[in-house]
Formats: C-alpha cells, sequence, structure tokens
C-alpha cells in the first residue's frame, strides 16, 4: 500500500495513492502518463476512468503492523488528489486516515478539494499531537482561467476559504503556489501568498509547471484553444528555463528550472516569502508517537 521514493529533491520517502486517475481533470497535471501503466490514456482517460481502492485502510493496517516497519511521515496527495469528488462515495481516504490516527503515525497531506473539511475533526485531533499538515495548491487567482485550467477543481476564492477553516481548526497548511505557468500566471505570484497569509496558510511553496511525456502534448493542444495569444510565449518561457527542451526531469531542477528566469521567479517568491511573514517550512512531524494499537486478545502491558 505504501509506495516508496528515494528522489533526492523531495521531502518525504513513501506516500499513498488512494485514488488512481483524478476527475479534476487540470490540464497541466505531471501525474497523466501514470495511467498508461494501467493501460489507459493520460487524456481523458486519466479523469474519467478511475481507479478506487476501498481495501486501502485494511492493507495499511497490515503494513504499519509489521514488526519491521520503521516509521516516517507519509505523504498523501503528491500524486493524484485524494479528496477529489469519488472520495464522497468511497471515503477511501478517510478510511486511511483513520488507521493512521489510530496508529498516531505522521501524515503530510496536499489537496485542492473542499472533502478534506469533512474530516476537520480527526485532522485536529492529529494536528494538536504534531501529527499532520496540509498543502493546498493555488494556480491562480483569477476564477475564469482556473475553470479552463482546472475544469472541476473547487474555484481559487473557495481553496483559500479551505486554508482558513483548516487554520482556524489548529491544522499548519501550507500555500503551494503550484504550477507556476511562465508567461501566464506567474505575474499572480505575489498576490497569490497574500491571499494565502491572509486566510491564515503559516509556509509556502511553488513549483514550475511540469510538461513530462504525453502531458506536453496535452498542454499545448489547450494553450492553443484556450490562449492561443500567449501559447508561443509560454512555450519559450518554457523551453528557456528547461534547456532548450520541454521538460528536464534532472533532480533539483525539475521543480524550478534553470537559468535567468527562474532565478528571478525563485528571487520574488524569496523576497515576497519574507515579507508576509511565511515560512518555508511547517513544523516538522512527530514520529515517536507511532505504535501498533493492541488487537482483541493482544496480552497488555501491566504499566
Amino acid at each position: 500500500m505504501i509506495t516508496r521514493n528515494k528522489s533526492p529533491d523531495i521531502s518525504f520517502d513513501r506516500s499513498i495513492n488512494p485514488y488512481r486517475g483524478c476527475e479534476h481533470g487540470c490540464i497541466y497535471c505531471f501525474a497523466r502518463p501514470t495511467h498508461a501503466y494501467l493501460g489507459y490514456s493520460a487524456g481523458l482517460d486519466f479523469e474519467t476512468r478511475l481507479i478506487a481502492r476501498p481495501n486501502a485502510p485494511r492493507r495499511l493496517e497490515q503494513e504499519l503492523s509489521r514488526p519491521r516497519y520503521a516509521v516516517a511521515p507519509i505523504a498523501i496527495g503528491t500524486n493524484t488528489d485524494p479528496y477529489q469528488p469519488i472520495e464522497a462515495q468511497y471515503r477511501v481516504m478517510h478510511g486511511v486516515l483513520e488507521v493512521l490516527a489510530r496508529f498516531r503515525h505522521p501524515v503530510a497531506i496536499v489537496t485542492k478539494g473542499t472533502l478534506i473539511e469533512r474530516d476537520l475533526d480527526l485532522l485536529s485531533e492529529m494536528a494538536q499531537e504534531g501529527l499532520t499538515h496540509v498543502g493546498v495548491s493555488v494556480t491562480t487567482l483569477d476564477a475564469g482561467l482556473s475553470r479552463k485550467m482546472e475544469p472541476r477543481v473547487p474555484s481559487p476564492k473557495r481553496r483559500l476559504q479551505i486554508i482558513e477553516r483548516l487554520s482556524a481548526a489548529g491544522i499548519p497548511v501550507r500555500v503551494m503556489v503550484a504550477p507556476v505557468v511562465p508567461g501566464l500566471t506567474d505575474h499572480e505570484l505575489e498576490a497569490i501568498l497574500s491571499a494565502a497569509r491572509d486566510a491564515g496558510a503559516g509556509a509556502a511553496s511553488y513549483i514550475l509547471l511540469r510538461l513530462p511525456g504525453e502531458v506536453s502534448g496535452l498542454f499545448q493542444d489547450w494553450l492553443a484553444e484556450h490562449v492561443p495569444d500567449r501559447a508561443a510565449r509560454v512555450m519559450g518561457r518554457m523551453c528557456e528555463m528547461r534547456g532548450g527542451d520541454d521538460y528536464d526531469a534532472t533532480f533539483g531542477a525539475r521543480m524550478v528550472g534553470k537559468g535567468t528566469f527562474s532565478d528571478l521567479l525563485r528571487h520574488r517568491f524569496n523576497i515576497a516569502r519574507k515579507r508576509l511573514g511565511l515560512s518555508n517550512d511547517l513544523p516538522k512531524l512527530r514520529c515517536d508517537l507511532f505504535a501498533v494499537p493492541p488487537k482483541t486478545g493482544d496480552q497488555l502491558s501491566l504499566f
């Protein structure tokens, strides 16, 4: 159930994906090519032929109960959104979260979905013990552009409200300006950070647009249809930041790019973040509380 990675440029070594595919339909989603491993397309199939994993909570409990399991924060939502609309029916993420709470296991969540508000009580209890924090991604504050790029995602205003409600419940929140689309949304960087800080975000990060595999062609088709006057500028800037290619998967560069414009974007972000009092990182999650809960029939300690 737990997927492992050894990527040197991300902060976690394990993750969980309650669902494969994502009905949010974000045209820029770097996870689209993963659907090909299931025999589906990275285009419409990724948005409509979804895979739910209803046995995930039970399997996770088995894996966490193994004697050799060594605890470290689990990331959820780094590939597809665990709180996409299908979660209302299948409740896989809710079941996973209940298991993690019982084991007092640290978890970092990334989402754009309003369904996370359903789990506020559980998340708040875990946050009080230093076991969870949440990242909410905001791509643009322009509702019209958002609807075109992210057709079934809550509006920017609604996502800021998610940040506000999580923060009010005592859950540490990071705003993720992701992805930054040069020539289309990069001018909004400071405004997004400011709006998120006002909503209660305590930390911030950004990720440059990533166009691996089939995503490049899909995104370029989208540009030609929806913003034809900016298409050449966007792709020209992307190639400039990717060493002349649509995409560069090199560790350390894939998230932020290279070159003058990349340096300028990083500089702008750091200035705005510091000015607004936003941290680079959320509080470190606790691992020392992890314990396998006793099962019926287990011999209990006298102390």
